[in-house]
């Protein structure tokens, strides 16, 4: 009797199918690309307690998706997302004990971890208001793309609380510097898209009607490239912060060593020598 050969597939599976509860998921024809879209336009796309969980264990799930490459976060009705619902989670989280009020905390902070986790890159199209936890989740992508419309406000201080949110004091200074992110979490106030686009929070700015396409047509390309090396990238952009120079040096090299064994590596050398263009397959 033949032993089975084990390539642990088994702990995978696709994810096109996914149905999603809180928030539309939508998904490519070839199922690489998929887009999340934060759906109550009506107040300004606030999120609750049920989309922040759904929103973590999706991205934890996609750990394991087949097809997903590359997904993009938007929100409808020319808004991003207002942060946490006033009434459904606000309110009550005034009634909460000091453990329900870390559960709740240390959930949220989940989902950024969880956006850094998967390999796939996130994109973020921004328009409109991008406020508390909807600044925090366009910053816990891997790249933004808004418009001169884009109002982002860190603005926990507003409802008293610490501008520490969600990695807010660990990840904005990391990406507009220590000085500005400090005045950002302090007053509250909302950074302009041209403000974002100097400081480098947004990687470039499009009129509302052409952000989303132009999120599109940027995770397309992602999502065609070398997508298992896309995720040692996104890997080691994220765990060097936490490295000396001699340790990130070395953990390049023997990431690179890894990629240089992909098949993906072969594709591209031997469409060079064809002179052709190389079709990346992420294996």
């Amino acid at each position: 009797m033949e032993q089975a050969v084990h390539t642990m597939a088994h702990h995978k599976r696709p994810y096109a199918d996914y149905q999603a509860k809180n928030f539309l998921w939508q998904v490519s024809e070839d199922g690489k690309v998929a887009t999340i879209t934060l759906n109550r336009p009506e107040r300004k796309n606030p999120l609750t307690f049920d989309s922040y969980a759904e929103l973590r264990d999706l991205f934890r799930g996609l750990v394991y998706a087949t097809d997903i490459k590359a997904v993009v976060i938007t929100g409808a009705g020319g808004n991003f997302c207002s942060g946490g619902d006033v009434h459904e989670i606000i309110g009550p989280l005034t009634e909460m004990t000091m453990p329900q009020l870390l559960d709740f905390t240390r959930m949220t902070g989940d989902l950024v971890k969880a956006m850094r986790a998967c390999p796939q890159p996130i994109v973020a199209a921004v328009d409109g208001i991008c406020a508390g936890a909807g600044a925090m989740i366009a910053l816990a992508s891997d790249l933004r793309v808004g418009t001169a419309q884009a109002r982002t406000a860190f603005l926990f201080t507003r409802v008293g609380l610490a501008g520490a949110d969600m990695g807010a004091c660990t990840l904005l200074p990391r990406m507009i510097g220590q000085g500005r992110a400090s005045e950002l979490l302090y007053t509250g106030r909302a950074m302009t898209a041209d403000e974002g686009m100097a400081w480098g929070f947004f990687n470039a700015l499009h009129p509302s009607d052409a952000v989303l396409t132009a999120a599109d047509k940027l995770a397309r390309q992602l999502a065609d490239g070398p997508t298992f090396a896309h995720g040692i990238t996104k890997k080691l952009l994220h765990q060097e912060w936490n490295m000396g120079v001699d340790e990130a040096i070395e953990a390049e090299a023997e990431a690179q060593a890894i990629c240089m064994q992909t098949q993906d590596f072969r594709r591209a050398y031997d469409a060079f020598v064809a002179k052709q263009k190389p079709v990346f397959q992420g294996d």
